[in-house]
């Protein structure tokens, strides 16, 4: 009745600190609140302006957290958004700070393309193969082992042998295509937007049977045994997945096998997180599986879907670990400001994952009439139960 009390008749700050309450969260300016704010403008931008105002004052300064993953992730598990759409205290008072325009700080430099930014921030946060997306965690213990798990794991959902042809859409810094042309001697070809990208692969695949391409998906042409994308869905747009599927369709060989590692929401949006968007992944969208479905219909089997998403959760804290631990040097080349975003970045999408706001998908397509050739991989494992007591 209190918290109610406080969201009904309270100003900015009772009120967002009362919706705070109400998912565990306390906020307030001493170091033992699990939100230390440094700023009073915070109330009123993060209720004017939601998550993109929480994201936007942590970076500029406003408020601190010794926990900020396990923030984000009581904040999302609360619904706490959506519980705020819902009472009209709260809308009233999101009305009155946009109208006061607070003096948010757009930086330009920080919105660059994601994935071109400088090469060293990647090889101190990533693994040694450089692999930008979800680790697989089941039987790993170190960054390195969980992401050579992951590209196992999808080279053996390809059905990939030696003299397969792969092609990969989306193939970053080459880490798959080199992965699948030293273990299973495939011939893999790879392609990207990006031409920073082309350049790093090409010389990590040198000497190998593998092709890179700066070329877009709708491009491409060729038949191939195994058509993969990791990490790139999320950058299609829900009106270009049946388009991606015709490019898939028209790339695969007869009896071929196609995967899509992408990170997926539970419901459908027309954009990904408003802070996400503004400095991080500028033009993304999760898929839900629904979605994905859809777009495969009339084309393509849905042969398995594996969520992997809580193994995003360990993988991103890995990658702020690294990413702190190389802050020293990184620093000389970097704003405070970038680091404060980073961070934001890495550890607001642990939360996130942690909360199962957000997964992660396999989804492995064949066309109807495609033997069932890797049957025993795609079905779980099964363990003679122990007796009780």
């Amino acid at each position: 009745m209190q918290r109610t009390s406080a969201i009904r008749k309270g100003g900015a700050k009772e009120v967002l600190r009362a919706l705070f309450r109400e998912a565990g969260v306390t906020l307030g300016p001493q170091a033992e609140d699990d939100v230390q704010v440094r700023d009073s403008r915070f109330y009123d931008r993060v209720l004017g302006h939601g998550t993109l105002g929480l994201g936007e004052s942590y970076v500029d300064g406003w408020w601190d957290s010794q926990d900020l993953d396990a923030v984000i992730h009581s904040l999302l598990s609360a619904g706490l958004q959506a519980r705020a759409a819902r009472s009209p205290r709260v809308v009233s008072l999101a009305l009155r700070a946009r109208a006061r325009n607070l003096q948010r700080k757009r930086s330009a430099r920080y919105v660059r393309a994601h994935y071109d930014r400088d090469l060293e921030l990647f090889e101190a946060m990533l693994d040694a193969r450089m692999v930008y997306s979800c680790a697989y965690w089941r039987h790993a213990s170190t960054l390195d082992e969980a992401q050579e798990a992951k590209l196992e794991l999808i080279c053996r959902k390809a059905g990939l042998h030696e003299g397969s042809t792969l092609l990969d859409i989306g193939c970053g810094w080459g880490s798959l295509v080199r992965y699948a042309a030293e273990r299973y001697g495939v011939r893999a070809t790879g392609i990207t937007v990006s031409p920073a990208q082309t350049e790093v692969a090409r010389s990590r695949c040198a000497g190998l049977p593998v092709e890179i391409r700066t070329q877009d998906y709708r491009d491409v042409d060729g038949s191939y045994d195994a058509v993969v994308s990791v990490g790139m869905f999320e950058h299609v747009g829900t009106r270009n997945f049946r388009t991606y599927m015709k490019t898939v369709d028209r790339c695969l060989a007869s009896e071929g096998v196609a995967l899509i590692h992408t990170i997926a929401g539970n419901e459908p949006t027309r954009h990904i997180d408003p802070w996400i968007h503004r400095y991080i992944f500028p033009g993304a969208v999760l898929p839900t599986p629904a979605q994905i479905a859809a777009a495969a219909e009339g084309r393509f089997i849905l042969e398995d879907v594996h969520n992997l998403g809580p193994d995003y959760d360990r993988t991103l804290l890995e990658w702020h670990r690294n990413f702190e631990e190389a802050w020293p040097r990184l620093g000389e080349r970097y704003e405070e400001r970038f680091h404060r975003l980073w961070r934001y970045y890495l550890l607001s999408c642990a939360g996130a994952f942690r909360a199962r706001t957000t997964q992660v998908l396999q989804v492995v397509l064949t066309r109807p009439g495609t033997p069932r050739r890797h049957l025993s991989l795609l079905e779980p494992e099964i363990t003679t139960p122990q007796p009780i007591g």
